[in-house]
C-alpha cells in the first residue's frame, strides 16, 4: 500500500506523554472545579501561536473541544492534534475513552474520512460482479500496487459481491499508461483480471484519448484525501485503506447487511 500522511517532527510523538502530564497538572491547577474551559478558547490566538511555533500546522482547518476538559483538537486535512488552549503543549497520539471504552481519535478520523458511496462516480469505474452482486464496495486501485494485486487475489473469494473499481494511477507514469490500457481495452475486466491476477501486460493503446474518466478518478482521490492504493470504501460511507483480508471485507458486508434500510425518496 502506498500512503501518504502528513507528520509534524516525530520528536513531538517521543515528548507526548510528558506533555500530556504536564497538560493535565495545568488543567487541573487552573480548573479545579473541573468546569468545561470551551468557552475560554481564543481560537485565533491558539492557531496563530501553533503556525508559528510548528511551521507545518500553518493551514489548521478546525479547532474544536474534546470531551477532555482544556484539551482541544487540531485538524489538519484529516490528521489530528491534541493541544491546550495556550498552544503551550501539543500531543501526536490518540484520544482514548477509558469510561466508554472507545477510541475517540479513530472514531473521529472514521467521521471526517467517510465518503457518501451514492456521490461516487460510478460511471467513471468499470464493474466487476460476482454471484448476485447483491452487496457493493468500491475500491480506488493503482495498477502498478502490488498490494492491490495481492488485494484483488483474495477478494476473488467473495461471492454476491458488485465492486466498482476506479482506476487511480499515482504511483508512476507508468501507472497512468497501464491504467489508460486498461480503460481503453474493448474487455475492461479482462484487461484488469489479466493484469492484476494473471501478470498479463495489457494491449498498448497509445492512441487512445478517453482518459477523462482516469483524470475525474485523481481528482475526485484528490479533493476525498485518497492517498494510498487499494482503498475500499463501502455502502456505509466507511473508507479502509490498504490490502485488507478479504475475510475483514465479508464482515464488513454482512455489518453493513444488518444496518435498517433506509426508503430512498
Amino acid at each position: 500500500m502506498r500512503f501518504l500522511r502528513f507528520a509534524i517532527p516525530t520528536a513531538l510523538a517521543c515528548i507526548a506523554f510528558t506533555a500530556f502530564t504536564a497538560l493535565a497538572q495545568q488543567v487541573n491547577s487552573s480548573n479545579p472545579s473541573g468546569a468545561s474551559a470551551s468557552s475560554k478558547l481564543d481560537t485565533q490566538a491558539l492557531r496563530t501561536t501553533l503556525a508559528q511555533r510548528i511551521p507545518q500546522l500553518a493551514t489548521i482547518e478546525e479547532i474544536r473541544p474534546t470531551p477532555m476538559d482544556g484539551l482541544y483538537e487540531v485538524r489538519v486535512g484529516t490528521d489530528l492534534f491534541y493541544a491546550n488552549a495556550n498552544g503551550d503543549f501539543l500531543i501526536q497520539g490518540e484520544l482514548y475513552d477509558t469510561k466508554a471504552h472507545r477510541n475517540l481519535t479513530e472514531d473521529r478520523i472514521k467521521v471526517l474520512t467517510a465518503v457518501d458511496f451514492t456521490k461516487l462516480p460510478i460511471q467513471d469505474a468499470f464493474v466487476l460482479v460476482r454471484g448476485d452482486g447483491s452487496r457493493k464496495i468500491a475500491i480506488f486501485e493503482d495498477p502498478n500496487c502490488g498490494y492491490c494485486k495481492r488485494f484483488e487475489r483474495d477478494m476473488a473469494k467473495l461471492d454476491n459481491v458488485t465492486v466498482y473499481v476506479f482506476l487511480y494511477p499515482i504511483l508512476s507514469p507508468d501507472s497512468f499508461e497501464k491504467s489508460r490500457d486498461i480503460w481503453c481495452a474493448k474487455d475492461r475486466v479482462e484487461a484488469w483480471n489479466g493484469w492484476m491476477i494473471h501478470d498479463r501486460i495489457p494491449e498498448s493503446q497509445p492512441s487512445c484519448d478517453k482518459l477523462d474518466a482516469i483524470q475525474r478518478n485523481l481528482a475526485f482521490g484528490k479533493n476525498y484525501k485518497i492517498t494510498g492504493t487499494p482503498t475500499v470504501i463501502f455502502e456505509d460511507g466507511a473508507r479502509i485503506p490498504g490490502a485488507i483480508p478479504s475475510a475483514q471485507v465479508e464482515r464488513k458486508l454482512q455489518e453493513i447487511a444488518q444496518l435498517p434500510k433506509t426508503s430512498s425518496k
